[in-house]
């Protein structure tokens, strides 16, 4: 019996990395047998802006992490990120078919096939990511699976998760000039919610908020489900660039500062340099609060807001982000928020992976893949992907969200 290798790749603005798992013996978690993170080159805010070295940064990276695991990966899962990403909700209706009123898994199909078919301004975009939200039945909410219930009339709302066509169709043609083909393409704020969130998290609710290089992802979810997506064109290299700006030093230096923020030494001055860094992030939470209140969420989310990314290790984000949303705040780390039992690790390198929130999209997409293949094949958290493969996959999708 051959060995099943997942990978997961999360090509952002300033690194490439790359995770490389294994099916534990029995089936029963992954062990992590190797990553690679690389500088990134040719990708700018998370899309694809020059081919050439975007190619060689991913291949670089990738070559890495196969060194690391002693051995050589044929396919791969990778994360859609940055401003081409977007969510957008649409409802279906359909009468049932069946003469008795009952519901089948063909009326589910078709009402959600409807809910797609109302949607608009789509053209140049992708869906990635399907998950209905709730269903009705004659104007009543249904509590858990429609199919078996009986009515005349099925409803259901839907969020759409899509991205740019052009932005995807380069991203996976970059990794597949490495030799590596894409199993399936995961919404990057999706896969770190994976890999970071518990289920009492999701289900009481919160929101999750991945601060990139370029950009700040962010993922709402209640009762289980994510509720809303949505991308900010901000990132922690604002913060460099702010640094760099209002001390006057070089990009280099600066970005070396906000690495080291909280243990500096008196050469500069730390009340002027937490004055340019709380600006700045006070500008992201605004952002968040805004879209909170978009969907009116804002100080209803009793989980609070989970941050993660390269960006969340910043000294006194949490209180920062607490004060800005007034809601509970924390840095989420992967291998906390998982089952001990399920991920483990080869060497010694679990501080540098599995407790590091910036690797938390490339080893959610090695969970989610893993949480797909293991629950029979078709890969898809949520709906279809870029490369169809569903069968069942609305019930593999409410037993991914489940705590």
């Amino acid at each position: 019996m051959g060995r099943n290798i997942i990978a997961g790749i999360d090509a952002g603005t300033s690194a490439i990395k790359v995770v490389i798992a294994e099916q534990k013996r029995g089936g029963r978690g992954l062990n992590i047998l190797g990553a690679s993170k690389k500088l990134s080159s040719g990708i700018r805010r998370g899309y694809v802006a020059n081919f050439d070295e975007a190619s060689k940064s991913i291949i670089s990276s990738i070559r890495g992490a196969e060194k690391m695991a002693d051995t050589t990966i044929k396919r791969a899962y990778v994360a859609a990120g940055g401003i081409s990403l977007g969510s957008i909700k649409s409802k279906g209706m359909v009468m049932i078919s069946r003469a008795d009123g009952e519901v089948t898994e063909y009326d589910v199909k078709r009402v959600i096939s409807q809910g797609e078919a109302n949607l608009s301004n789509i053209s140049n975009r992708r869906i990635i990511h399907t998950f209905p939200l709730n269903f009705k039945i004659d104007n009543n909410l249904v509590i858990g699976r429609p199919a078996g219930m009986k009515g005349s009339k099925l409803e259901v709302e839907l969020l759409f998760v899509t991205c740019l066509n052009q932005h995807l169709f380069d991203l996976i043609k970059a990794v597949e000039s490495a030799g590596v083909a894409v199993d399936d393409i995961f919404a990057s704020p999706i896969a770190a919610g994976f890999a970071t969130l518990n289920g009492h998290q999701k289900e009481a609710g919160c929101v999750l908020a991945n601060i990139g290089s370029g950009t700040v992802s962010i993922a709402v979810f209640e009762e289980s489900l994510p509720i809303s997506l949505e991308i900010f064109p901000i990132g922690s290299t604002h913060i460099t660039n702010d640094i760099a700006l209002g001390l006057q030093i070089p990009l280099e230096e600066a970005e070396k500062i906000k690495i080291d923020y909280g243990s500096l030494d008196g050469t500069i001055s730390k009340r002027k340099l937490s004055d340019i860094v709380e600006a700045r992030l006070n500008d992201i939470f605004e952002l968040i609060e805004r879209h909170l209140k978009k969907i009116n969420r804002d100080g209803l989310l009793p989980a609070g807001i989970i941050l993660t990314g390269g960006g969340s290790s910043l000294v006194s984000l949490e209180d920062i982000a607490k004060a800005s949303l007034r809601l509970p705040a924390k840095v989420g780390v992967p291998f906390r928020a998982q089952n001990h039992n399920n991920l483990s690790i080869s060497g010694n390198s679990k501080d540098q992976i599995l407790n590091n929130p910036e690797w938390s999209v490339a080893l959610g997409l090695c969970m989610m893949g893993f949480n797909e293949e293991k629950n029979g094949g078709g890969v898809r958290s949520g709906g279809r992907g870029i490369i169809p493969k569903t069968k069942d996959a609305l019930k593999r999708w409410f037993r991914s969200f489940l705590p």
